[in-house]
């Protein structure tokens, strides 16, 4: 049974809040300091990175557990950053923020299975975050509305990977325990690297990026602490807080890095259009809870 803090200064919440912050400036830092790099050189230098910092923790479990944490983080990790980066060609980074939002709509598979009554409902809801991307990109932004489409497309995709990685690892029996957990991190971000290497060397044709100073920091940042880190504290937090908690926790970081884009990276966006895409999303995301 998930562990549920009682006490609002447990650690496990802090350590997810801090998580939230943290992230919120990853969106901004990966547009505006690393435009122009390849988003597969990107996802595997992050995950090459966040490999390093726990592979000291890597020990054999058996070959189960080992093709089981590697899967998992192949999808949460790897597709995931694939498709994330890729989506910061076609949209700015509060955009890219503000589409994560879409997570709960990927049930629609689900609850249509299991619920039938439940599809209408769920089909709504994905129209409205349809609507909510056109109405910013038509009123918000200068971004093409196919490209508004298509990085919402990839972010979707993004989402997806990132909800079947926490899921699969809380009901896994993936460990709470830090050092347990630290020991299948390893192997997840293992398989993450293995899994994006081979495109990134494709994309690149070997040829590592000429990349400033500036950008081996981003990176750095990036790989190290907002991936090999945060992850990590995450991943162990979800198994310790209910389900309504992590959901919550889950779109915290969505406002704070509409706002760090905004006011930190220079990013500007029609107020009213962006409120009605908040608005649309909030809307879209109860329709599902639900």
């Amino acid at each position: 049974m998930p562990y549920a803090p009682e006490q609002t200064g447990d650690p496990v919440m802090v350590y997810l809040i801090l998580v939230s912050f943290i992230w919120a400036f990853s969106f901004g830092l990966t547009k505006g300091r690393l435009a122009g790099v390849d988003s597969s050189f990107v996802s595997a230098a992050r995950l090459g990175l966040a490999l390093a910092v726990f592979l000291p923790y890597l020990r054999w479990p058996g070959p189960a557990k080992a093709a089981r944490f590697s899967a998992i983080g192949a999808v949460q990790f790897g597709a995931m950053y694939l498709a994330l980066n890729e989506s910061y060609r076609y949209l700015p980074s509060y955009l890219v923020a503000l589409f994560t939002l879409t997570t709960p709509l990927l049930v629609v598979g689900i609850d249509s299975a299991k619920r039938p009554g439940t599809a209408l409902r769920t089909w709504f809801a994905a129209g409205l975050s349809v609507l909510a991307g056109l109405v910013v990109s038509r009123f918000g932004t200068s971004t093409p509305v196919v490209d508004t489409l298509l990085g919402l497309g990839l972010v979707t995709i993004a989402n997806a990977c990132f909800a079947f990685g926490q899921i699969s690892y809380r009901n896994s029996g993936g460990p709470s325990q830090p050092l347990e957990a630290a020991h299948a991190f390893a192997w997840m971000y293992l398989g993450a690297f293995l899994a994006v290497l081979p495109l990134a060397v494709l994309q690149t044709r070997g040829v590592w990026p000429n990349l400033s100073l500036s950008q081996y920091a981003t990176l750095g940042y990036l790989g190290c602490l907002a991936s090999g880190l945060c992850f990590f504290l995450w991943n162990v937090g979800a198994t310790r807080v209910s389900t309504g908690v992590l959901a919550v926790l889950n779109n915290a970081k969505v406002p704070l890095a509409v706002v760090c884009s905004l006011v930190f990276f220079g990013e500007t966006a029609n107020p009213i259009a962006l409120t009605t895409a908040f608005v649309l999303l909030g809307l879209a995301v109860l329709l599902v809870k639900r």
